[in-house]
């Protein structure tokens, strides 16, 4: 079994969670099995390793798995980007849709130097909007994003084509 396969194995399929009809990708269960967790590291690291990059910015709160392991992994630093309120210094903000309101993700406003090399990392794709709005966030910090990876993308509800399309994506597993 290759790496792919053994991390879309171990990910637990709950149905009709957390409304009928939709099938939630429960990735605890991947993250537990220390095979499928070093496959998943591993992963991401083969696709970042040398490619200059300085930061891994990391999506509250599931993208703090994988993202400060990257980040020592491929010798960069690592970025929290957070919901409102959760950072004590200075932020700077970026509000985007939900399906019914808006919501809000913050960085420190000193995150990251102007012109460094930027990439997000969250567990999971789907619309794209969250991981939209933390590029837009990084952007306007000065960043240069170069790349947005996931372990799980939902192809479905066709979230790429909400994102930059100035980066790469990247995903593991595909549904």
């Amino acid at each position: 079994m290759n790496s792919v396969e053994l991390v879309k194995n171990s990910i637990r399929s709950i149905k009709d969670f957390p409304v009928k009809g939709i099938i939630f990708r429960d990735i605890t269960t991947a993250i537990k099995d220390k095979d499928a967790l070093k496959a998943m590291i591993d992963f991401l690291t083969d696709k970042f390793k040398n490619q200059g990059i300085d930061y891994v910015a990391v999506v509250e709160s599931r993208g703090f798995i994988f993202g400060s392991t990257l980040a020592y992994n491929i010798g960069a630093g690592c970025i929290l980007i957070r919901k409102p309120g959760k950072l004590p210094a200075e932020t700077i903000s970026e509000e985007y849709a939900l399906e019914y309101g808006t919501d809000k993700l913050e960085i420190h406003k000193d995150a990251v130097e102007e012109g460094k090399n930027v990439i997000v990392i969250d567990d999971l794709l789907a619309t794209g909007g969250t991981v939209n709005a933390a590029c837009k966030l990084l952007k306007k910090a000065g960043a240069k994003v170069k790349a947005a990876a996931f372990i799980i993308e939902l192809s479905e509800l066709n979230g790429r084509k909400n994102l930059p399309s100035d980066i790469d994506i990247v995903s593991m597993v595909k549904y």
